[in-house]
């Protein structure tokens, strides 16, 4: 790799040079679970004379440890990793020739760089071929601290391809990053799980298509992992579903992602990092899905109404914002569980009379029932009747009058012409999707 820059190679000299004063002058006591030191590791990469490579692996291992809690990395201080960070950004500008095409330094050393940290990762991976292979084994064949390493600097090379770019470099990047996510490590996973968030947000629609099915496998085979990259799993695999899906509401990988997700949420339902995160993310899947989602609503209400009710005003918050949504898109028709939902909503009204969100999750509970009242106007009023004189309810019973008053019948009746969906649509899209998955199992 050549530029007719003829200071090049003497800038790239002392860039390197400066980073590794500062390093060899920052103090270090490897972890005593390490079976590597990390600076020794830095300083070989950085005492290589005019290595491109080299540089560049050593620049993205400095600048990735300011997102790291891993102990491998901790001991890096800002500000030697925001010089590391500065001295690529400025060897990537020297890199370009005035007034020619723009070229992405980062991008041209991937090609050399990724399957060099793929390899890395792999040394120790479990071999599932080898049924006497475990977690210590694979840690005896090569100490697993060089793959989260690794790990680290594949995700710093990946941020730094923005889209239309990143098009042109899938082929190189998903097989390292599904790498990542079939390895044993929670903390190698992680990073190849950011990775793949990088990707669905910065390639053209279809752009994944042919690795979908083996991409959304590692999705669904990785959303039982370690609780510490839960928030990973979850954002990646809505992303990726809805990236390569998109509005195909009978893939069956939808249907097998949200399941996943629900069962290792039922595990522990009083996980407040779980469904805190689970309800923050899902949104575009529950969109996604629109009426398909009446197959599941008795398992996502119930855990929906587990949570209506706890002592976190985040999470009911977030609770009645996926019901909103839930609504929005099922109008909730065959349902048992429209009367509960009244009854819930009720309950939750009084009780936030205590609550320091009172006022948002009050407004969040008016807009629901008035959307209730609305699409099941006869149902609704004959679940709302026995609440109608609770003296607690005064105020909201006069607000969902004046909503009821608010539209004519006639209105009211055409708005359901156009809106609603019908039964027998309803029945029909459930019934094709449960014959599309007997097909396909």
């Amino acid at each position: 790799m050549t530029n007719p820059l003829p200071d090049l190679h003497s800038h790239l000299s002392q860039l390197t040079k400066q980073i590794l004063n500062l390093l060899l002058k920052t103090p270090y006591t490897p972890h005593e679970t390490s079976r590597i030191s990390t600076k020794s590791t830095l300083e070989s990469l950085l005492s290589t004379e005019l290595s491109l490579k080299d540089f560049a692996l050593g620049c993205s291992l400095l600048s990735a440890s300011r997102s790291s809690t891993h102990e491998l990395l901790t001991w890096i201080p800002d500000h030697l990793s925001t010089v590391a960070e500065t001295a690529f950004s400025d060897l990537s500008k020297a890199y370009n020739v005035p007034g020619g095409e723009k070229r992405n330094l980062a991008a041209e050393l991937m090609l050399e760089i990724v399957p060099v940290l793929k390899d890395k990762i792999k040394e120790s991976s479990i071999d599932e071929s080898d049924e006497a292979d475990e977690f210590s084994a694979a840690s005896a064949r090569a100490p697993v601290d060089f793959a989260i390493l690794a790990a680290y600097q594949f995700r710093w090379f990946v941020s730094k391809i923005e889209y239309l770019d990143l098009d042109k470099m899938v082929n190189l990047v998903i097989p390292c990053a599904l790498t990542c996510l079939d390895h044993w490590s929670p903390e190698v996973k992680g990073q190849g799980m950011i990775s793949f968030i990088h990707v669905a947000k910065n390639v053209k629609a279809g752009v994944l298509d042919w690795y979908g099915d083996v991409i959304l496998d590692a999705c669904c085979q990785n959303i039982a992992s370690a609780d510490e990259i839960w928030l990973y799993v979850v954002e990646m695999s809505v992303l990726l579903v809805t990236c390569i899906e998109r509005d195909d509401p009978r893939s069956l990988w939808f249907e097998k992602i949200l399941t996943e997700m629900l069962s290792h949420l039922e595990r522990q339902p009083r996980n407040r990092e779980r469904r805190i995160v689970w309800l923050k993310f899902i949104e575009p899947i529950f969109n996604s899905m629109g009426l398909l989602l009446l197959v599941h609503i008795g398992r996502i209400f119930l855990l929906l109404f587990q949570w209506l009710h706890v002592d976190d005003d985040e999470t009911v918050l977030l609770v009645l914002k996926q019901i909103h949504t839930i609504v929005r898109l099922t109008w909730i028709r065959k349902s048992p569980y429209f009367e509960r939902l009244v009854d819930e909503l009720v309950v939750l009204y009084k009780e936030a009379a205590l609550r320091k969100a009172r006022e948002d999750i009050r407004t969040g509970i008016l807009n629901l029932l008035i959307m209730l009242q609305q699409c099941k106007s006869l149902q609704f009023e004959t679940a709302w009747n026995k609440h109608r004189n609770d003296p607690n309810l005064t105020a909201l019973d006069s607000n969902l009058l004046v909503s009821r008053d608010s539209i004519k019948p006639k209105e009211r009746s055409e708005q359901k012409v156009e809106t609603e969906p019908t039964p027998e649509k309803i029945e029909l899209m459930i019934n094709r999707a449960k014959v599309g998955d007997e097909a396909r199992a």
